[in-house]
């Protein structure tokens, strides 16, 4: 009975034979082209998929990285806020003990040896913590770590270089939080 096509009702959406048979030829012709171009749109397909996974990789390496370096940079910036309300504490003190020691004068000894302590916890504390005094005095003037409040003639001194400090400057892991104000050799 299955090789009766005849008597079977023919179904408008599958094709019959006399319209299967051309196709056939025609692809069996056109069969390995086809092959062949798909074989290619296969390749260039897998290709894209590779390239865009390796795209995507690098992507997301680079933002690992970045996003490391970030919080590499928070974690060692943080500070940075406090620092700067903390360097005047550090100049009052050493302008009262600079003031201590000038003054002299009978039970002044305790307090400078106080002052001095204090001091030097206190700069302990700002280099554990990666805060650092830029020496300025004697050394070339440098616009990213100095602030020029004016120039005097020197003798016996080039001309550029910091003769008088008014004000000390400070780096937080070598990035400046406040320049030092010079005046400079003319």
């Amino acid at each position: 009975m299955a090789n009766e096509p005849e008597n079977t009702p023919i179904d408008e959406e599958q094709p019959t034979a006399e319209a299967v048979e051309p196709v056939a030829e025609g692809a069996a012709e056109a069969a390995p082209a086809d092959v062949a171009r798909l074989n290619e749109l296969l390749a260039a397909t897998q290709q894209q998929v590779t390239d865009a996974t390796l795209r995507g990789q690098a992507e997301l390496e680079n933002l690992r990285k970045r996003t490391a370096r970030d919080l590499e940079n928070a974690h060692k910036f943080a500070l940075e806020r406090f620092a700067q309300e903390l360097l005047p504490v550090r100049d009052s003190l050493e302008l009262g003990l600079e003031a201590a020691r000038q003054a002299g004068g009978e039970g002044t000894e305790k307090l400078i040896e106080g002052s001095e302590l204090t001091l030097k916890m206190l700069s302990a504390a700002m280099e554990k913590f990666g805060i650092a005094e830029i020496a300025s005095e004697g050394e070339k003037f440098n616009p990213e770590l100095h602030q020029a409040m004016s120039m005097m003639p020197a003798d016996g001194v080039e001309s550029g270089t910091v003769i008088t400090v008014y004000q000390k400057g400070y780096t937080l892991n070598e990035r400046l939080i406040r320049p030092a104000m010079v005046i400079v050799a003319q």
